[in-house]
């Protein structure tokens, strides 16, 4: 059977995709997040979302803890639904909110981060991770 074809998966190639889209747009996120916290560290007045009245400044620690530490676990594989999920809220708030009244191509990588996430949320980081290599040394007991 064409594997082109077929509806079944074989969890090696799986396991290689989750990697490389983990590591893909973990890199992209990083790279995102990276002008916020030159933002963050720069002293200057900050003109930034206040999301929930927490202030612009809080708002924009939030944004920074998710793009770019949190893109950093993404990348390892390392405690990574709780990062995607920070990761989610800053996306799902950055289209939904923030973009929210914008026209859709203002708000489209937003929510194209917001549905790759979404994926990686449900499937999780792959065997190729440090969570998925703690997980195998957790059921071999050792």
């Amino acid at each position: 059977m064409n594997y082109f074809t077929s509806t079944k998966t074989n969890p090696h190639l799986v396991n290689i995709g989750l990697l490389l889209v983990r590591v893909f747009v973990g890199f992209a996120m990083l790279s995102h997040g990276f002008p916020k916290l030159q933002q963050l560290l720069s002293g200057q007045e900050i003109q930034f979302f206040d999301f929930l009245g927490l202030g612009q400044k809080f708002s924009l620690i939030l944004a920074v803890f998710a793009e770019f530490v949190c893109s950093i676990f993404l990348i390892l594989g390392l405690f990574t639904r709780p990062a995607i999920f920070f990761l989610l809220i800053t996306m799902a708030v950055a289209g939904l909110v923030v973009h929210g009244s914008d026209e859709f191509a203002k708000r489209e990588l937003s929510l194209l981060y917001l549905s790759v996430f979404l994926l990686l949320f449900t499937f999780g980081p792959g065997k190729y991770s440090v969570d998925g290599m703690i997980s195998k040394r957790k059921e071999s007991k050792w």
